[in-house]
């Protein structure tokens, strides 16, 4: 028993099911990515898709015995999730975790799901709903170039058949921006495919890559970003920070000289002002990477802005020593947030390190080398 898992999902999505409705991504051409490189898109065929489906509920109904077996009653324990990972490998245990962490939200891989058909999609939704009624919450990606192509009709059906929130990279407002790094997205249709999705009561959650615009456009970057963010205004904003990856476009530009990454203080700089052009603006933003170096920026827009502004600007205001601290104890996993450099303890151990490293000539390399563990 198995069923086909595409490579990534939302980190917010960490706990529901995959359901690999497309394969890879139809784009596949910006600069800064290199997830789904030397890989072809393809719709996956919706009785294959419906195969899959059924195929975890067999695995459901499976699990289910094998914790009765266990005397667990048909509830999904740590035992039993590990008994069905030596039962059937990776699609046994994924079932399980889902079943034991509610078995309540689906995430639809990969990247552009709303490349198939709008009638397919919607018999895709029903026939998951009908295999699991318990399901609340059906998520997925979704580029906003082929979002502005549906009609806010096309889309309200999707939300009558299950689902409820689409996330679109759109990494930022700026059109230059966006043009360099070959994104095949406009300002004008990220503003469009917001308005768009909750027009059709459908949730949309955006990402912005901080940094993304590097020194060339560290200004026009954030401003620009925070006019679409206002005009399209998703539910959620997640935020991201630039990690140039070896083996992408990106990579070489940077190479060559022709990009320029801004340095991780650069980068909150770019944050807070992105911040400031917020105010007013009905979102929630989430910081939810382990990549992001102030993980604690997160909070309704129009009531949370000046408490996120304080932590940037708390952070900003340190002596150059504290905030090379704080980097190193961050990336190291010594601390999550700003606060947790008020631990004594935590601090002088990371001091030391920090000492020693630079002694030797070796922090900013470290720091560097910590920091693409989390790519």
């Amino acid at each position: 028993m198995s069923f086909e898992i595409g490579p990534i999902r939302p980190p917010s999505e960490a706990v529901s099911l995959l359901i690999r409705v497309t394969r890879n991504c139809p784009w596949n051409r910006c600069r800064f990515c290199i997830t789904y490189k030397g890989t072809q898109f393809s719709r996956r065929p919706v009785e294959e898709i419906k195969a899959d489906i059924t195929e975890v509920k067999r695995i459901s109904e499976r699990i289910r015995k094998i914790s009765h077996q266990l005397n667990c009653g048909g509830d999904i324990t740590a035992a039993v999730a590990n008994s069905a990972l030596r039962e059937g490998g990776e699609s046994f245990y994924h079932v399980a975790r889902w079943l034991y962490c509610g078995g309540e939200t689906v995430f639809l891989q990969d990247a552009n799901s709303l490349l198939l058909k709008t009638g397919e999609l919607v018999e895709i939704l029903n026939f998951l709903k009908e295999c699991f009624p318990r399901v609340t919450r059906v998520t997925t990606y979704a580029r906003a170039s082929t979002i502005a192509r549906k009609t806010v009709a096309e889309l309200a059906s999707l939300r009558a058949a299950g689902l409820s929130r689409i996330h679109v990279g759109m990494e930022s407002g700026c059109d230059e921006v966006l043009a360099y790094m070959e994104k095949g997205t406009t300002a004008g249709q990220l503003v469009e495919a917001g308005r768009k999705i909750k027009a059709a009561g459908i949730s949309p959650c955006y990402y912005v890559i901080l940094g993304l615009g590097g020194k060339r456009w560290a200004r026009r970057h954030p401003v620009d970003t925070a006019k679409v963010l206002a005009g399209a205004e998703p539910d959620f904003i997640r935020l991201r920070t630039m990690a140039v990856v070896p083996g992408t476009a990106l990579y070489e530009l940077t190479a060559r000289g022709d990009f320029q990454p801004l340095t991780e203080d650069e980068i909150v700089s770019e944050e807070k002002v992105l911040l400031e052009h917020l105010e007013g603006v009905d979102s929630y933003l989430v910081s939810d990477h382990v990549l992001n170096l102030l993980e604690e920026v997160r909070g309704h827009l129009l009531t949370d802005r000046e408490k996120m502004l304080n932590v940037i600007n708390r952070y900003l205001a340190l002596p150059d020593e504290q905030r090379l601290n704080f980097r190193l104890g961050k990336r190291a996993g010594v601390y999550r947030r700003l606060d947790d450099m008020q631990n004594r303890q935590l601090y002088d151990e990371v001091a030391v390190e920090q000492a020693r490293l630079a002694a030797e000539g070796r922090l900013e390399e470290t720091l560097s080398s910590l920091q693409k563990q989390f790519i």
